[in-house]
């Protein structure tokens, strides 16, 4: 059987706690101060049976102007509501603030309840009722039924019931959703228990046993136990009232406003895309970057409203708006929200979220504004391709998806695998399923092999450039896998070639200049002539009247090309000399099994300047091992 939530909407001292009581016997005003005062401050709960059997929550909602924060918070999550208006005073000013608001956050089904008819004569009923509906007109109680009642005597309140259990029938499932969320509404501490929250649970299902996550504060816990309408029960699913009693929860740490839903399923932004509907009841104009108060769900936060194609908007107006926010709110595209002014404290508009976690858009820009004009209008396929291409080169995961567009799992799954298939997307990482669309792939492919020419232009005798410096050249999101997956493609469509760390365009070839041709003469001839006693490179640059720039390339070239040897830091030695000491030293060690430094000395004719050097730099090529004052064959 379907869940219904039933929420009362009204002005103060109209009667709505008193409905309440009269249709389920529950006092909802539990606090003592509410029933000292005898008015409503906090949300009260309560359920009702109905005839047919189903089981419907209620939530009573403060009247006071003071506590409107509590009602929107409240109304948040309700199916049907009952708009309750005294007859002995009628229409009053949080009579038509409660009708906007619940207008505001979607709400499409109640009944009009004209409370205290025991006060006043059938005349004066029959004139508020006439002032009743020409107040609902144009709104979604315009052909809504008006129900006398009288919680003191008890007086329509069996033919209410009759008439909200013909509502519930007519009222559609939820949409289905495969994200379990529970905007928290209230939380306190039993004894034996621990922390214990409640709210309505607006979409998915939750079970005893669940890993769940707070947000924005991303704290876990386990649940304990559930209950719905006071009974323990396994499972709660979408539209039930809950409660929920955690494992090792401090109380301190929830707050109304708090949303529970699962682990990594959220991601909390301090910005929100949306379509804002300006009330016509505004006197005036709404300027753009006005600070504001954004309710949704059951959380209030400040803000700015970004208005991104206009300096103001008119009263009745609706129009694409970007809200930034002082803290950050997790929620879901087609999400409900109403905007109350910052001071004085009044409803102003609201609308639904368009993408609850968008980048921070540029004013005036034609193609974002057209894009959230025209998102709710698109395919399926065509919301996925759009919010990937927006994210650019960081990507998109499933998760971020799922809240982006309000796909369920099943349908998500198969729009993305169809793009896949056509290659409009990617998977930039498997492993968090992070999708990246092919424009942004290929761009970054040519943006690679752009930077790599330079490199070859910049630095034409050298191999060609180091992979940690071409991704240094690329915008900091790009992940390593990403990185590795662009190495990859351009590899295997033959653009560059990769040579352990250094990529070069496949079509590089090292050529030398004239005047290189002779520096690497030079060189050759220079460094061959001197053997074992090689000048270091800068007096050799100094001696034959060099450009070190120019030099010192030629040489590194001459190192890949394995003509010269470094042996460190500025001394460098031809390879023939090299290989001939080389084998002239395993020859010795092959015969006598150890080599002193004095016998190396006398090995090779040359001075410390030049042995110490040189036979470290055996031992780093693993030719030989120094133990103690010897050395041996590594292999020996």
């Amino acid at each position: 059987m379907k869940q219904i939530v039933l929420g009362t909407a009204g002005h103060i001292d109209h009667g709505k706690t008193s409905l309440i009581k009269a249709m389920t016997g529950i006092n909802t005003d539990r606090l003592k101060e509410e029933q000292a005062r005898g008015i409503t401050i906090e949300l009260g709960f309560a359920s009702l049976i109905l005839s047919g059997g189903q089981l419907v929550g209620i939530v009573d909602v403060p009247g006071h102007e003071k506590f409107v924060k509590t009602m929107v918070a409240g109304a948040s999550g309700i199916d049907v509501v009952l708009m309750i208006i005294a007859a002995d005073e009628g229409i009053m000013p949080q009579t038509r603030e409660h009708l906007e608001i619940c207008s505001l956050l979607g709400v499409q089904y109640g009944i009009i309840v004209l409370t205290k008819i025991d006060l006043v004569e059938e005349d004066w009923k029959e004139l508020v009722q006439e002032d009743i509906r020409d107040f609902v007109k144009n709104t979604f109680l315009e052909k809504a039924l008006i129900a006398p009642v009288s919680s003191a005597t008890g007086q329509g309140i069996p033919e209410l019931i009759q008439t909200l259990d013909l509502i519930c029938n007519q009222i559609p499932d939820r949409s289905p959703s495969s994200i379990f969320r529970l905007p928290v509404d209230r939380v306190f501490t039993m004894k034996g228990f621990g922390t214990v929250i409640t709210g309505t649970l607006i979409s998915g299902q939750v079970r005893v046993g669940d890993m769940v996550m707070l947000y924005p504060s991303r704290i876990s816990s386990k649940v304990r136990g559930l209950q719905v309408h006071n009974n323990s029960v396994e499972q709660a699913q979408s539209g039930m009232r809950t409660a929920v009693n955690f494992q090792g929860l401090d109380k301190a740490t929830v707050n109304r406003g708090d949303l529970l839903s699962s682990p990594n399923a959220m991601f909390p932004s301090y910005m929100v895309d949306v379509s804002f509907s300006y009330l016509k009841s505004n006197k005036k104009s709404l300027k753009n970057r006005t600070r504001i108060r954004f309710h949704t769900g059951t959380s209030e936060i400040l803000g700015n409203l970004i208005l991104l194609d206009r300096e103001d908007v008119q009263p009745g107006e609706t129009v694409v708006a970007q809200i930034r926010l002082d803290s950050p709110v997790a929620v879901v595209k087609d999400d409900r929200y109403v905007i109350r002014s910052y001071s004085p404290v009044r409803t102003i508009g609201g609308g639904t979220v368009l993408n609850p976690v968008p980048p921070k858009h540029k004013r005036f820009k034609t193609e974002i504004v057209d894009g959230l004009l025209h998102f709710s209008d698109m395919t399926p396929e065509e919301m996925v391709t759009h919010r990937v291409r927006e994210y650019g080169h960081s990507g998109v995961s499933f998760s971020q998806l799922r809240i982006m567009t309000s796909i369920p799992d099943k349908k998500l799954e198969t729009c993305i695998q169809n793009l896949l298939s056509r290659k409009q997307l990617l998977i930039a990482d498997r492993e968090s399923r992070i999708y990246l669309h092919i424009d942004h792939f290929e761009g970054l492919m040519e943006d690679m092999i752009g930077y790599i020419g330079q490199y070859h232009q910049i630095n034409p005798l050298k191999p060609g450039m180091s992979k940690e410096e071409l991704k240094s050249k690329l915008p900091g999101e790009i992940s390593a896998r990403l990185f590795q997956l662009l190495i990859q493609e351009l590899g295997r469509s033959n653009k560059i070639t990769q040579d352990e760390n250094i990529v070069r365009l496949t079509t590089h070839v090292i050529s030398l200049g004239v005047d290189q041709s002779g520096i690497r003469s030079k060189i050759l001839a220079v460094y061959l002539e001197s053997g074992l006693t090689p000048p270091y490179f800068k007096d050799f640059c100094k001696n034959e009247n060099l450009d070190a720039t120019k030099a010192k390339d030629v040489l590194m070239l001459l190192i890949d090309e394995g003509f010269i040897v470094r042996i460190k830091d500025d001394l460098f030695f031809h390879s023939t000399p090299i290989a001939k000491i080389r084998k002239e030293l395993v020859s010795f060690l092959t015969m006598h099994g150890e080599i002193t430094t004095p016998q190396f000395k006398e090995l090779t004719g040359i001075s410390r300047k030049y042995l110490i050097p040189l036979i470290e730099y055996f031992d780093s090529k693993n030719v030989t091992i120094r133990i103690g004052d010897i050395r041996k064959l590594r292999n020996g």
